[in-house]
């Protein structure tokens, strides 16, 4: 109980004093623009890292669709606010329920299907959802929609990513996770056991699908317009390119994926000319040394620490 309690308590006080340190920098203007629009970018892909980690990591499925969920709560939540002026917080619920509701529907039909199949129908969900954003006048089609009122900031993204984290991770330390693991590890003898895979794989499809909404959510909120193209394949694959490099089936190495990308990408901006070739070797010389991304399916803990100070 007392390790429990240190490795609750430990992280959780570093997340508050990371939250002050950053507010005062925000407060005092000791972050420029670019330094301000990269820590959202990161605490957004954390959400998306983490929830897409709870589908392909944990339950062992492979979804290239989360882009598809991101936008329905992305539009969803900023029709909410800007034509029926719901409050922020609840807009960003309801679109991430619309977008868990969108995980159901996906997840039933497509869920009995593994692998490749599974890749491949979850992306035509998610070229689907982009396609009808495209032709639809009442959310802007192609131009997008603008005018959405800039909500998002750094007290509610920091409570937003704090909470997928903490869900998704006590949802993994669940007997559900644990069923979920099993799917991963072996469906069949997992079946045989009496779990229902089914239900566990759309389960969690839908609570990934819902974080992947919040989101979007966040992000319409944060850049002010957003439209079809920001929710392509690239996107749902950038997204899955993190989980894979922090590690499938490690929350920590989920966020420490989205952090380090992100920050790639962020510096790699003013070379374009160089930036897909810098970004696409880097990734290759990742899965050469480290295939198991930088956690593998390990944890930060204490314990974690603990072990490398033995080791050495």
């Amino acid at each position: 109980m007392a390790k429990i309690n240190k490795n609750f308590w430990v992280p959780l006080c570093g997340s508050i004093i990371l939250y002050a340190v950053i507010q005062v920098m925000f407060m005092t203007g000791f972050l420029d623009d670019v330094a301000e629009s990269t820590i959202f970018l990161i605490g957004i892909n954390i959400i998306l890292v983490v929830s897409l980690n709870l589908i392909n990591g944990f339950t062992g499925q492979f979804s290239l669709g989360h882009a598809g969920f991101m936008s329905i709560g992305a539009y969803a939540s900023a029709i909410l606010t800007v034509n029926f002026n719901v409050p922020f917080p609840l807009a960003l619920i309801i679109g991430g329920i619309i977008a868990a509701f969108g995980g159901f529907l996906i997840g039933m039909p497509t869920l009995r299907l593994k692998g490749d199949y599974l890749a491949i129908a979850t992306l035509g969900f998610g070229e689907i959802i982009r396609i009808i954003l495209l032709n639809t006048g009442y959310v802007g089609g192609a131009s997008g929609l603008s005018g959405i009122p800039t909500h998002t900031n750094w007290t509610w993204l920091f409570i937003f990513t704090v909470l997928t984290v903490v869900i998704i991770q006590n949802f993994v330390r669940s007997k559900h996770g644990r069923a979920c693991i099993a799917i991963r590890e072996n469906e069949v003898a997992a079946e045989a056991m009496g779990i229902n895979t089914t239900y566990y794989k759309v389960l969690a499809f839908m609570i990934g699908a819902f974080f992947a909404g919040i989101a979007g959510g966040l992000s319409a909120h944060n850049f002010y317009v957003i439209n079809p193209s920001s929710f392509n394949f690239m996107k749902s694959f950038e997204i899955l390119v993190m989980v894979v490099i922090g590690g499938l089936g490690s929350t920590s190495g989920a966020i420490l994926g989205a952090v380090v990308l992100t920050l790639l990408l962020t510096f790699l901006q003013p070379y374009p000319e160089f930036r897909m070739i810098i970004y696409s070797a880097l990734l290759i010389i990742m899965m050469i040394f480290r295939p198991g991304g930088f956690m593998g399916t390990k944890e930060f803990s204490l314990s974690f620490f603990k072990k490398k100070e033995a080791n050495n």
